[in-house]
C-alpha cells in the first residue's frame, strides 16, 4: 500500500510539473536596425507557440517599426519604438522589461537579420523548462563543418573575445559570447541591474558577468552559422579596445565580490599571496639585474635564485586559483 501511495505522490507531481511547462509563455525579443530587408520572413519563422513577438525598433532609419505594422498581419506582433538609437542591448533590455510586464515566463532574444534558424528555439529554451538552466546561448563553434562558413575575420575575433568573456564571466565552460541567440528566465529578469548592463555591442559579455554574480546557470546550445548577404553592424577590430578594458574592468569586479566581498576561501589567500610573490619576483628581479648591468657585473646567483623561485611559486599559486576558478562555474539553476 505504501508502495503505491508513493508511485501516485511522484505521477502528481510529474503531471503537475506537466502542467506549468505547457503553460510556459514564451515570447521573442527581435532588436531592429537597418534589417527591414529581412524581418518580415524572419517573423514568419517563429513558431505558432511562441506567445508574443517583440519587434524593437532602435530608432531605425528605414523605420522598421512602422514598416511591420503596416505589412504584418500575425496578431502576437508588439512594436517597441525607441526615440533614441540605444543599441543592441538597449532594445534588448526594452524587450525584457516589456516582457516580465506582459507576464513572459522565457523570454528569447533573436536577431532580425536572418542569420538564427528560428526552429532551433525550442532547443534554446528546453534547459530553462526543465530547469536546468537559467540562460541558454547558442554556439556556433560546437559544429566544424558548419564553421567554416564563417568569415575568418569573424572566427579570430570571436575566438579571442571568447577567451576574454571566459576571464571576465567567470564561465568557463561557454564560448562564442558574442552570439546574440539567447534565451532566459524572466525570473531572472527581475534580479539583474537591467539599468547598469552595458546597452550596445559589449551587452552579450556584460550580462553573463551580471548572471555569475547572480550564480545563474547558463548552458550553451549548438547552433549552425548562418551568413548570407546581411552587412554585420559589429566590426571586430573597431571594438576589440573596448571590448578588452571592459573586460578587465568586469575581471576585478567578479574577483572582489566573489572571492573577497561575498565570500571568502583558499582561492582568496592562493590568489592575493600569488599576485604578491609574483609581482615581487619580476620587480625584484628586474630591478636587481639593472642595477649589476649598469655596474657592469652579473647578478649574484642567491639573488636570481629568490627572483625565479618566487615567480615560479607565485603562477603556481594563481595556477591554482584559477582551476578553482573553473571548478567554481555555477551547475545548479537557481529556480531548481
Amino acid at each position: 500500500m505504501l508502495i503505491i501511495e508513493i508511485f501516485l505522490y511522484y505521477c502528481i507531481i510529474e503531471i503537475v510539473s506537466l502542467l506549468k511547462n505547457i503553460n510556459m509563455k514564451i515570447c521573442v525579443i527581435i532588436p531592429c536596425y537597418k534589417v527591414k530587408k529581412y524581418i518580415l520572413d524572419v517573423i514568419k519563422s517563429i513558431d505558432s507557440n511562441i506567445e508574443k513577438i517583440y519587434v524593437v525598433d532602435d530608432c531605425c532609419p528605414e523605420k522598421t517599426g512602422e514598416y511591420v505594422t503596416n505589412n504584418c498581419k500575425d496578431k502576437r506582433v508588439v512594436i517597441i519604438k525607441h526615440l533614441k538609437n540605444l543599441g543592441v542591448g538597449g532594445a534588448t533590455i526594452s524587450g525584457y522589461k516589456k516582457a516580465v510586464a506582459d507576464g513572459m515566463n522565457i523570454a528569447v532574444k533573436m536577431d532580425g537579420d536572418g542569420q538564427m534558424d528560428a526552429s532551433k528555439i525550442s532547443r534554446l529554451v528546453k534547459p530553462i523548462i526543465d530547469k536546468q538552466a537559467d540562460y541558454t546561448k547558442g554556439n556556433r563553434f560546437f559544429n566544424l563543418d558548419t564553421l567554416m562558413v564563417m568569415p575568418k575575420n569573424r572566427l579570430f575575433g570571436n575566438a579571442l573575445l571568447s577567451f576574454m568573456t571566459k576571464l571576465s564571466s567567470g564561465y568557463w565552460n561557454i564560448f562564442d559570447p558574442t552570439n546574440g541567440f539567447t534565451s532566459i528566465n524572466t525570473k531572472l529578469i527581475k534580479l539583474l541591474p537591467v539599468d547598469k548592463i552595458s546597452e550596445r555591442y559589449f551587452f552579450e559579455s556584460d550580462i553573463l558577468f551580471r548572471l555569475n554574480l547572480l550564480k545563474a546557470v547558463v548552458r550553451d546550445i549548438p547552433i549552425n552559422a548562418y551568413y548570407g548577404d546581411e552587412v554585420s553592424n559589429l566590426e571586430i577590430k573597431k571594438i576589440i579596445g573596448e571590448f578588452l578594458l571592459k573586460h578587465v574592468r568586469n575581471l576585478f569586479k567578479r574577483i572582489l565580490y566573489n572571492y573577497y566581498l561575498r565570500d571568502f576561501s583558499i582561492a582568496s589567500i592562493e590568489l592575493f599571496i600569488g599576485v604578491l610573490m609574483l609581482g615581487f619576483g619580476l620587480l625584484w628581479g628586474v630591478s636587481t639585474w639593472i642595477s649589476f648591468y649598469k655596474l657592469g657585473l652579473f647578478s649574484p646567483v642567491g639573488t636570481v635564485m629568490l627572483s625565479t623561485i618566487t615567480i615560479i611559486l607565485g603562477v603556481q599559486l594563481l595556477i591554482s586559483f584559477i582551476s578553482y576558478d573553473i571548478s567554481n562555474v555555477p551547475n545548479k539553476s537557481i529556480y531548481n
